[in-house]
């Protein structure tokens, strides 16, 4: 302590222990996914962490979904959030028929990159002049906006990424630029998709066991050298090591080789996960429930719906389709059916009539009472089939060549149809109550993905205090 209190040091010191308890409060995060529902509902549940925690919180969407919400919601209220935490919106750069287009994703991508960065940084300026509110101390970004580790050094602020897929996804794309160096991609012709030469084994993925090359990703089918969606994907991926910290939707106990792997490449690296959303909190939730989907699985007895889902960029031919179609069909089981807009090869984005009409002949009929078509919204990543089926025990595959026999085949040893069948089926169910409970216990207090969070939370804040000390020793303070 000061002998005297009128030094120059203790009013310094003084003024430094009366700040103290501000510093802690100072955290303030800016969160920008990418703007699709896979993005930006693990962001949005992240962001709810964070706020819940005392991290002050601008989560920032396009324009475009800002104004979907407000037009679903009848108004504002979802969009004015909590006491610290604040929506705020950024244009894409998209028109309005660039949005229906097949390639929309692509168009998505490109047009973020060249429009959003100054509006980021315009929005974080913007919200600290405002008074009562922190500058913004970090900025956390999801996959595919790499543009935006830009923006945060613009602002002189770290940036943290969240990657919103599995671990094993992540460290898998995160090596398409060695298979590329190492000559496994692109293919040479197209006969490389047929000949085996996919379940060329790849041993050398740190943390990640032996995988067929098929397995890495879906990007190393390719036959063009100059492969937009295989160079974006490893860009992205290897982005991460420019910043501060790695936020994995996982959780330890799930995969934890890869996790150790990645911990000894990333300084930072969180386990949060998983970032499912809450039924008893849904004021910040960005898109509606299927109503109708709701009252109609509500009405199924427990344990008996099979849901059907594809990726976001799967296309399917016609053919492919009916086969799938009445695979399902002579199940005779009851199921949901993810149908998205583009699944069907020559179907863009938005004609989910051109797909529903796609079904085979007689398919509605057939499974009259026991099928429900809703429309999509986004899912995982190719590796984790791997996983689900080797890995975790709770899944089977369907070969590269989709044929209707296979697909009722898994659906009955994956509903219990009997037999041995029946059994395999009880142990994929008793895994999946292993693994969920499993997650249960990461997410709850003193578990792996309740502990990332506090360490994650804990560095927003050290990070904030040191800007906000550095400010006083910039403005001739002495501490």
């Amino acid at each position: 302590m000061c002998d005297s209190p009128s030094s120059s040091s203790c009013s310094s010191l003084s003024l430094a222990l009366a700040m103290g308890e501000r510093m802690r409060r100072a955290a303030h995060a800016m969160l920008f996914p990418f703007p699709c529902s896979g993005h930006i509902n693990p962001t949005l549940k992240l962001a709810e962490l964070l706020h819940s925690r005392g991290v002050h919180v601008t989560f920032v969407n396009t324009e475009h979904n800002h104004e979907r919400l407000l037009r679903r919601r009848g108004g504002g209220g979802a969009l004015r959030g909590r006491e610290g935490f604040r929506f705020e919106a950024v244009p894409d750069g998209l028109r309005d028929d660039e949005r229906a287009a097949p390639d929309s994703t692509v168009r998505l991508y490109l047009s973020l990159r060249r429009s959003c960065g100054a509006p980021l940084v315009e929005v974080a300026r913007r919200v600290a002049s405002g008074g009562g509110v922190p500058p913004v101390t970090c900025v956390v970004l999801s996959g595919l906006v790499s543009f935006a580790l830009d923006v945060a050094e613009e602002l002189g602020v770290p940036a943290f990424v969240l990657w919103g897929t599995s671990a094993c996804g992540f460290a898998c794309t995160l090596r398409l630029r060695q298979l590329r160096q190492r000559g496994y991609t692109p293919l040479k012709d197209e006969s490389y998709l047929t000949n085996g030469y996919l379940d060329t084994p790849i041993d050398w993925i740190a943390g990640v066991p032996t995988v067929r090359l098929g397995d890495v990703s879906s990007f190393v089918r390719t036959l063009d050298p100059t492969s937009f969606a295989l160079r974006v994907e490893e860009d992205e991926a290897n982005s991460c090591a420019r910043a501060q910290g790695l936020i994995l939707n996982t959780f330890d106990d799930l995969e934890s080789d890869v996790l150790d792997a990645l911990r000894d490449e990333f300084p930072r690296v969180y386990t949060v996960g998983p970032l499912a959303a809450d039924r008893a909190n849904g004021g910040l939730s960005l898109w509606e429930e299927d109503a109708a989907c709701m009252a109609w699985l509500d009405a199924q007895p427990a344990g008996s719906v099979l849901y059907v889902s594809f990726g976001s960029l799967t296309v399917m031919s016609p053919e492919e389709l009916a086969e799938l179609a009445w695979g399902l069909a002579d199940t005779r089981r009851t199921f949901l059916w993810v149908i998205r807009p583009g699944l069907i090869a020559g179907a863009g984005a938005g004609d989910h009539d051109v797909v529903t009409n796609a079904l085979p002949d007689g398919f509605v009929a057939e499974t009259k009472g026991r099928c429900f078509i809703a429309e999509w919204c986004a899912q995982e990543e190719y590796i984790n089939s791997r996983y689900v089926r080797d890995e975790w025990g709770i899944g089977l595959r369907l070969d590269e060549e989709l044929r209707r026999e296979q697909v009722a085949a898994h659906v009955e040893k994956l509903m219990g149809g009997g037999g041995g069948g029946g059994d395999r089926g009880k142990e994929m169910r008793r895994n999946a109550a292993r693994w969920k409970a499993a997650a249960e216990a990461a997410t709850a207090k003193g578990g792996s993905s309740y502990g990332g969070l506090d360490k994650l939370v804990e560095q927003l804040r050290l990070v904030a205090e040191s800007q906000l000390f550095s400010s006083y020793l910039v403005l001739g303070y002495d501490f």
